[in-house]
């Protein structure tokens, strides 16, 4: 990717979850890029380690917070640290999990309570969570990360597609609620991107063919095909927007 010269966001200050690789990593990127400072989170500390140590090799203002979405004391760090560095402009809720893989009936109890409780339940409390202090800011922006797979459900994610579906419905609804406070609330729906998350969907030469045959743009999305979108929605240039779901699919099917 060439490097990138806007500067929309100096000055704003984002937390970006499930951000140490894949889609999250790239819009944590793509944010400091354009000149914002970014807090940087994962599970795991050695992850978060490597991708601040990363970021900070091009110069970035980032800072790094050991998180699992689905603890109220870890997103609490979340926002001691964005407290920290100035406030809070922009959350970017990008964390996600799919336990099982099969059809959505099939899915065990467990299975469906672990990716609503961080699919769903975990995106609702950090756009919460972020409002005492998003709404000091003058640039309130929420941004949830859905999935094609929320207007195409997919067999081998049957649970995650429908969790991702409600992403949809979230974001109508706080984007309603905070239009007045001049918070934005939008989503973007990733199709099939090449990161280690989809590997299962196109692990074989003839899957890969199958996925293609369905894009018409005829290539799987990179994750900066994603980060460009979420730096629009996150800086000046996308005011007017809320309440959206962006779909980045390469023109793969998006009807309900």
């Amino acid at each position: 990717m060439s490097l990138v010269h806007a500067s929309r966001l100096t000055g704003r200050v984002a937390i970006v979850t499930a951000s140490t690789e894949g889609i999250g990593y790239a819009i944590a990127r793509r944010l400091a890029r354009e000149g914002a400072k970014v807090v940087v989170s994962s599970r795991k500390e050695k992850n978060v380690e490597n991708a601040v140590q990363e970021l900070k090799k091009e110069g970035l203002n980032v800072t790094g917070v050991v998180c699992h979405v689905g603890k109220a004391e870890d997103r609490k760090k979340l926002f001691i640290a964005s407290e920290q560095l100035g406030g809070l402009d922009i959350l970017v809720s990008n964390a996600a999990v799919n336990p099982e893989v099969g059809s959505v009936l099939d899915a065990s109890e467990n299975a469906w309570d672990k990716i609503f409780d961080i699919n769903v339940k975990s995106s609702f409390l950090l756009a919460k969570e972020s409002l005492s202090q998003i709404r000091k800011s003058k640039f309130g922006r929420i941004v949830f990360i859905s999935s094609i797979a929320g207007y195409e459900p997919m067999d081998l994610l049957g649970a995650y597609s429908v969790s991702k579906t409600a992403l949809f419905g979230l974001t109508k609804a706080a984007a309603s609620q905070l239009g007045k406070e001049n918070i934005t609330v939008n989503c973007i729906a990733p199709g099939l991107i090449k990161t280690k998350f989809s590997t299962a969907l196109t692990e074989s030469e003839s899957a890969r063919e199958h996925a293609i045959s369905k894009i018409p743009l005829g290539r799987l999305g990179n994750v900066d095909d994603i980060s460009g979108v979420a730096a629009f929605l996150a800086s000046d240039d996308g005011a007017y927007v809320t309440g959206e779901t962006i779909v980045a699919a390469g023109g793969m099917n998006s009807h309900l």
